[in-house]
């Protein structure tokens, strides 16, 4: 409507001027309901081909949407394992700083695994101590064996020696021979028993050590897993847990946290494919929420998707065809403020309506480029204007159009 109006004034105005101080035809005389379409013919075939590409040049070269929306990612609430809650630390719509607790599960089964692991490693350490003893009774025992396959091997040499004289039958060296070999052996078990215990001592009693030390971290780690805590700051909502509520990691969360940056850093918008050659990154926007009306919020494009998300494909047991995605997506932009707390007191999730301008400045002001573009150039620029001033009255009568219009 209002380029409608615009276009009229440069084109059935001055036809109707012509024809009323030139001809000296008047309205409601020879310019009347019947014959208005002949007389201003050339006016409104004129009006109606400038309006048409009035609109077609605003609408593609400064795009707008109302699909825009101040989208945010919550945070669900959820352990690391199924457990029965024990005690609850906040509660609905409750502000959380990363870190702070949130609920507990009953924790009386990793308490107890981490006693195990405690008493086991305390178990260690008194089997080293034992083996410690057991090492300087080994000392003991080599110590006796030596004298005694000594004591063995000099009783051996004195029969020997006895033998040569005749004094002692062979029977009786023989006898000591296997004695002495025996103590050989008792000596050599003694010794080791005691590279047994070394070894029990540098090896075995630290290794089974540290495998408690890692059992008891383990457990250490599910005891504090029980303890939820919240992962970022935000507010927790659909939060209704109580003591002795069964939370399911698969079935049944706790609840969803919402960051406290979420949905007030970027507006998502939804443009037509037609503007797929136009919106650009750095491109000037602005937009109006119908959460917070009558408000102008001056935006920049900081990112294009090269991506239509509706034509995305998801692998399964069936061919798809093309005709079976109808509907045609979107452009999808995302818009950030041009100044700092741009999006302040917008709630997250509010739908607003964005226009964003083409900006030829820089081709504008290129030493090569010819009149014909550069005239065309200023005029997609000047047109701009005309965009602008719909999201202006589109911030003005969108209060009136949610609150009255739409029976709210």
């Amino acid at each position: 409507m209002f380029e409608l109006i615009l276009c009229s004034m440069l084109t059935v105005f001055p036809d109707y001027l012509f024809r009323r101080y030139v001809q000296g035809k008047r309205l409601g005389k020879e310019i009347n309901i019947y014959t208005v379409w002949y007389e201003l013919r050339w006016g409104l075939t004129a009006c109606l081909l400038l309006t048409v590409s009035l609109i077609t040049l605003v609408f593609y070269y400064h795009p707008s949407t109302k699909n825009v929306t101040a989208i945010f990612r919550t945070v669900t609430i959820l352990p690391e394992a199924t457990g029965r809650v024990a005690e609850v630390f906040v509660g609905i719509n409750a502000k959380v700083e990363a870190g702070d607790p949130l609920f507990r599960l009953d924790s009386s089964e990793q308490e107890a695994a981490r006693e195990t692991a405690q008493r086991r490693i305390a178990e260690t350490i008194a089997e080293t101590t034992v083996a410690q003893s057991e090492l300087a009774a080994a000392d003991g025992l080599i110590q006796q064996a030596q004298g005694a396959y000594q004591q063995a091997l000099d009783e051996l040499a004195t029969k020997q020696e006895l033998l040569r004289t005749g004094t002692v039958s062979v029977r009786e060296v023989e006898r000591l021979q296997i004695n002495a070999d025996g103590r050989k052996g008792a000596l050599d078990a003694a010794v080791a028993n005691k590279r047994t215990i070394e070894t029990k001592i540098s090896s075995l009693l630290p290794a089974q050590k540290a495998s408690a030390e890692a059992a008891l971290a383990q457990a250490q780690v599910d005891l504090d897993k029980t303890l939820v805590r919240a992962g970022v700051a935000g507010t927790v909502q659909q939060f209704t847990l109580r003591p002795g509520d069964i939370v399911n990691t698969m079935i049944r969360p706790a609840g969803i946290l919402v960051p406290k940056e979420a949905g007030r850093v970027a507006l998502i918008a939804g443009f037509g494919q037609i503007e797929a050659q136009v919106m650009k990154e750095g491109m000037i926007a602005e937009a109006t929420c119908v959460g917070k009306p009558f408000t102008i919020i001056p935006m920049v494009v900081t990112q294009v998707q090269d991506v239509i998300a509706a034509g995305q494909l998801r692998p399964t047991d069936q061919l798809i065809d093309a005709q079976q995605i109808a509907q045609g997506g979107t452009l999808t932009v995302f818009l950030e403020p041009l100044y700092p707390g741009g999006l302040e007191g917008i709630p997250p999730g509010s739908s607003c309506i964005a226009n964003a301008y083409t900006n030829n400045h820089d081709a504008l002001a290129a030493k090569d480029t010819g009149t014909g573009r550069w005239l065309f150039l200023h005029v997609v620029d000047a047109v701009a204007l005309v965009h602008a001033m719909i999201l202006r009255i589109q911030a003005l009568m969108l209060p009136v159009q949610t609150l009255v219009l739409g029976g709210h």
